[in-house]
């Protein structure tokens, strides 16, 4: 018994130590402190004691002692770890350094700083911003018939293509100084939203020169030169531009592009004898080609003879090439899904530019990759995000009205239980995603630009859309297949499998890069690690090496210990930021930042470079690094606007949504982890208690689709950024008006249902029950004016466009004939 008290003791201390990182002479005086009980209470013989104290000394050496720690142990492991470890490319190198580390390097550290996630500025819009939003996006938006656009102009108007070029839309994130509008990320993320409510092919007319693409790697690349010349004429839409990346042979390895530049004398502009290069490409996909004037390319550039320097093969470079330069050919549109937006292929046959059309002059020749990943990082961050949450708010604020006006068997489909499930995914997953964008903007804002959190937004937001979407056609039913110009569902429904595949494809993005890139870039020490490892100066070297190396040894045994606790003890320990309704929700995210943390180093520590062919493995832990980042979103956005009681439904199902994806995310790591017996130990730390969390209740869904079925500040708040019509000529609009006049008249019918001599009038459609109210007399003018109303709006938005036999395009053939 004594020995098992012992034992418990030990382990206790041991477990508290690692808990709280300290440091390794507190280790070495409780192991002597430990050494001395058992001693003398006689637990220890003397040649255990011995050999006990022998240990302890040499742990003390290796612990205390960088010097012979560094000869015994951390050398020898860096000869190792030379081995183990792939070497990384110059491009591999360049994507892990794009961007910065922000918030989701607290979530993987395994103990994040809640305080500091609180004190991050609330994204906010200037007066100018806000005005802008009211002004000339509401008369874009009110200029645009997405229906005529996609199936019968299958392009913008000629007018909205004059409006937006003369109002700045396509020189949003260009400085004032450059004739600008020098937009927020923020405001560019809520211009985009709101047109991509209205109609996404203008969106993505708007979005595209305002991502990657010129104007954006001029501001952050280009020579002065540069800037002055191109990005005025950007900002008045004098050059509309584009940028040709994807070729039919490269697709997302960018790496391995056949596309080719080299450097050699030519003519140009009048002048012979140039130097400059020849460039052949093919691109594919590039959203704008069409009709670009300006075309920003990425090709390799190699120079055989030597005309710049030794270097033969100088590397991805970037280059802006006007569309009417000889030798270019813009090829014919694409069609994907039905979008209207201009897309399509282009290509180049020996067309000779000077140097100095190189983004970045001859600085830039090489630093193309680097450039396309830091850009990315920024752009990714807002324009898919914000036009993802525009179909998820859509969904919402239409899905939650059509199911309270709709009827079968005389009750509102909102009130089944089948739809109230689908109305509460639509309202829980719209209320994460819009925190995740308004939060990932922000840190856009801040200055940042958050490779890995971006590509958690791209992925997820665009998830989140199919879902959102799915649902809500569900509920629609036959109304939501039919495409019409009463059809506000059916362009989302088409541009979901679009938004996942641009701006890299999601299964590329959730199992190489949300992870992959994450695990570096995230992680305190692995990124120092590869560095030391990659060091030439041995001295050096073993010193950086050893750093990390022991650094990295407190902190995988620090989340171990903090897993453990937190796992038995639902993260209590943690002392949570704000009141008592959110105070689990920050206690469970420790408890799985450390899960995480811990996860991930046993991860790379058996799997070594092997894990990045293991995508199921680093896809299931990048989700919990995802939902992590989503649920943080959640808790800001619910703190950021003063913790509202009505909006806590939402915010509990979300989380315990993404909680419960945790969990099954952690389950599957540990079911597939390689070596059985270490699988075991991972799982008892992670789940010392067992799977215990369940997915949200039957009650939280019920109160998150009572919420989208009625008009109030909660569903104001949840669907506030889109464009809704002010007028019932718009079916949105008219759709918002049958939603208050079948409220109305529900408490009419409802009042006639509470008295027995009213009550054989309640049954019925809204103008059947206002037909026998009549004749009975029962209702006053005013009332049966208000059921009439609901009666007509109620079919005028449920009814289903059709169309002529031969759909107006001319005779269908007889078959017969």
């Amino acid at each position: 018994m004594v020995w098992i008290i012992a034992i418990v003791v030990v382990a206790l201390g041991a477990t508290w130590l690692a808990y709280v990182r300290s440091p390794g002479w507190a280790w070495v005086v409780f192991g002597a402190a430990a050494g001395l009980v058992l001693q003398f209470t006689g637990l220890l013989g003397p040649i255990a004691a011995t050999i006990g104290w022998l240990i302890l000394i040499a742990l003390a050496l290796v612990l205390n002692l960088s010097g012979v720690r560094r000869s015994l142990v951390s050398d020898r492991v860096l000869v190792l770890y030379r081995k183990l470890v792939p070497s990384v490319s110059q491009t591999e190198r360049e994507a892990l350094e794009a961007g910065t580390v922000w918030w989701e390097g607290e979530l993987f550290s395994g103990n994040p700083d809640w305080n500091k996630l609180l004190a991050f500025p609330v994204p906010k819009l200037t007066p100018e911003e806000q005005a802008y939003l009211d002004g000339p996006v509401e008369r874009l938006c009110a200029m645009l018939d997405d229906w005529k656009i996609s199936h019968e102009l299958h392009d913008l108007p000629p007018q909205a293509w004059t409006f937006i070029r003369e109002n700045g839309f396509l020189g949003m994130i260009i400085p004032r100084n450059y004739g600008g509008l020098g937009f927020s990320a923020i405001a560019h993320s809520e211009v985009v939203l709101k047109i991509s409510s209205r109609c996404n092919a203008a969106a993505v007319t708007v979005m595209v020169p305002n991502s990657l693409g010129p104007a954006e790697l001029l501001l952050h690349y280009g020579t002065d030169a540069q800037k002055d010349h191109y990005l005025p004429r950007l900002a008045r839409g004098e050059e509309i531009p584009c940028f040709a990346l994807t070729g039919p042979e490269a697709g997302s390895d960018a790496g391995s592009m056949p596309d080719l530049g080299i450097v050699c004398h030519g003519s140009f502009g009048g002048r012979d004898d140039v130097l400059g290069m020849r460039v052949n490409w093919d691109k594919r996909y590039i959203t704008l080609g069409p009709v670009a004037t300006l075309l920003g390319l990425a090709f390799q550039l190699r120079d055989p003879d030597h005309l710049l320097g030794e270097k033969e093969e100088l590397g991805i470079t970037l280059a802006l090439i006007p569309t009417a330069t000889p030798g270019v050919s813009i090829g014919r549109r694409h069609f994907p899904l039905n979008a209207a937006f201009q897309n399509g292929p282009n290509w180049g046959k020996d067309v000779f530019i000077p140097l100095e059309q190189v983004i970045g002059g001859r600085d830039g020749i090489g630093q193309g990759w680097r450039m396309l990943m830091e850009s990315l990082a920024a752009g990714r961050s807002i324009s898919l995000p914000a036009q993802s949450v525009a179909a998820a708010k859509l969904c919402a604020h239409t899905t939650g009205a059509y199911a309270r006006v709709r009827t079968q068997f005389g009750v509102s489909i909102g009130r089944f239980e089948g739809v109230e499930e689908a109305l509460a995914r639509i309202g829980g997953a719209t209320y994460l995603m819009d925190a995740a964008r308004i939060m990932t903007a922000g840190a856009v804002d801040l200055g940042e630009k958050p490779a890995v959190a971006s590509a958690i937004v791209k992925y997820h937001l665009t998830e989140g859309m199919r879902t959102v979407v799915d649902d809500a056609m569900d509920v629609h039913g036959g109304k939501g297949i039919c495409l019409g110009p009463g059809n506000y569902l059916g362009r989302a429904y088409q541009l979901v499998p679009i938004a996942i595949t641009v701006e890299g494809a999601n299964i590329l993005t959730r199992c190489l890069i949300i992870f992959g890139q994450g695990a570096i870039r995230c992680h305190p020490f692995v990124l120092a690690e590869i560095d030391a490892a990659n060091n030439p100066d041995l001295v050096g070297a073993s010193r950086d090496f050893d750093a990390a190396l022991w650094g990295h040894v407190k902190f995988f045994a620090a989340n171990g210990a903090r897993s453990l606790v937190l796992g038995i003890t639902g993260g209590l320990p943690i002392k949570a930021p704000r009141g008592p309704e959110t105070k689990r929700y920050y206690e469970q995210l420790s408890r799985f930042s450390a899960a995480l943390a811990l996860l991930a180093d046993a991860s790379m520590l058996v799997l070594g470079g092997e894990l990045k062919r293991r995508e199921k493995i680093s896809g299931r832990l990048g989700d919990v690094l995802s939902q992590l980042y989503l649920s943080s979103a959640a808790l800001k956005r619910f703190e950021d606007q003063g913790c509202p009681a009505e909006d806590l439904p939402l915010l509990d199902l979300a989380l315990y949504s993404a909680f419960f994806k945790i969990q099954v995310a952690l389950n599957g790591v540990l079911a597939n982890f390689p070596g059985r017996w270490l699988a075991r130990v991972l799982r008892l730390l992670v789940f010392p208690k067992g799977l215990t969390l369940t997915a949200p209740s039957d009650d939280m869904g019920h109160q998150v689709a009572s919420l989208l079925l009625a008009p109030s500040a909660a569903r104001e708040r949840l669907t506030t950024g889109i464009y809704v019509p002010g007028n019932e000529d718009e079916i949105v609009g008219k759709l918002e008006a049958a939603l208050h006049a079948v409220i109305a008249a529900e408490e009419i019918r409802d009042n006639l249902r509470g008295k027995r001599e009213t009550r054989a009038l309640a049954s019925g459609g809204w103008a059947t029950v206002a037909s026998a109210a009549r004749a009975a007399g029962a209702l006053t003018e005013e009332q049966l004016t208000t059921l009439e109303r609901a009666a007509q709006l109620t079919r005028e938005v449920i009814a289903v466009d059709d169309f002529a036999q031969d759909f107006g395009i001319g005779p269908i053939a007889n078959e017969a004939a």
